[in-house]
């Protein structure tokens, strides 16, 4: 992004401030506060790409974050959401895929500092040790997460969540079996390999077309408490609680926290994701939901 677009984010913030404040204290009084749900991959200073973020920048980020909100684990952004219970901005942490170069920093710094993170995994690349497709495509093949780096992850603030089998595009699956294999059946060898529950499943590139509402009836049948997409959306009390959106965790500090400070005009631009689930377990209701 140039600087002149970067200033230009910058300074409508800045602006904007007041009306910004005075929009979030009106929310939070009414326990309507938004709550922003972060997604990162990979946090390293070497072979940077599109998506890793330096260490220094993510370091900074975090106690952007630490200094202004509430920092929750995922099971308190539902409880906030369906109970329409928000009483100040909160944020919490989640990455995608599996990176290992995550344990040497990112990881421990958010188990040093209490700040719950859901930790989003794809499966088979873990087992064979693989490195993904996209990395392989972009001629940069990079470590994939161990198991057992995993199971040490155990019993601190980082919880571990699905990512599918294969880090597959969901919408290009036809079959039933292929997203029985991809997501069900998947899951359920993690959750025994690991000896773990998995309660959050996560689309793979997260955008409107690559989640399906086969997918979203495979992870609910696979006994998942909720999916993420990662479109870029703001999570509002009132809202379905099955379908945790995302924001991406910028590397560009303007946009970030333009982002986190609330800008009420992404509220009309968010796509929507319809599907209907089958008959109601303990967190959800028996309808058609709308994301």
């Amino acid at each position: 992004m140039s600087n002149f677009r970067q200033l230009a984010i910058d300074l409508r913030r800045v602006v904007s401030t007041p009306c910004r404040q005075l929009q979030l204290r009106r929310l939070s009084a009414k326990g309507k506060a938004p709550i922003s749900v972060l997604f990162y991959h990979r946090v390293a200073d070497e072979q940077p790409n599109d998506w890793t973020i330096p260490c220094d920048l993510f370091q900074e980020q975090m106690e952007w974050i630490r200094e202004r909100f509430d920092v929750i684990d995922m099971q308190e952004v539902q409880r906030r959401i369906r109970q329409q219970d928000s009483r100040r901005p909160a944020v919490h942490i989640t990455f995608d895929d599996g990176y290992a170069e995550n344990c040497r920093f990112a990881l421990p710094y958010l188990i040093r500092n209490k700040m719950p993170c859901t930790y989003f995994v794809s499966y088979g690349n873990c087992v064979t040790g693989d490195p993904f497709p996209h990395d392989v495509a972009a001629g940069c093949p990079l470590p994939v997460n161990s198991l057992d780096e995993l199971k040490a992850l155990a019993g601190t603030s980082v919880e571990i969540g699905y990512h599918t089998r294969t880090h597959c595009d969901c919408g290009n699956l036809i079959t039933a079996d292929d997203f029985r294999d991809e997501i069900t059946d998947g899951a359920a060898e993690m959750r025994a390999a690991l000896d773990m529950p998995l309660r959050y499943f996560a689309f793979p590139y997260g955008l409107p077309d690559n989640i399906p509402i086969a997918g979203i009836q495979a992870a609910y049948a696979a006994g998942f408490q909720g999916f993420c997409s990662a479109y870029g959306a703001y999570n509002l009390p009132g809202q379905d609680a099955f379908h945790i959106r995302r924001i991406h965790g910028d590397a560009e500090m303007s946009r970030f926290k333009n982002w986190l400070s609330f800008d009420a005009r992404k509220l009309h631009q968010r796509p929507e994701i319809r599907y209907w689930l089958p008959p109601a377990n303990n967190w959800e209701q028996t309808q058609e939901l709308v994301g």
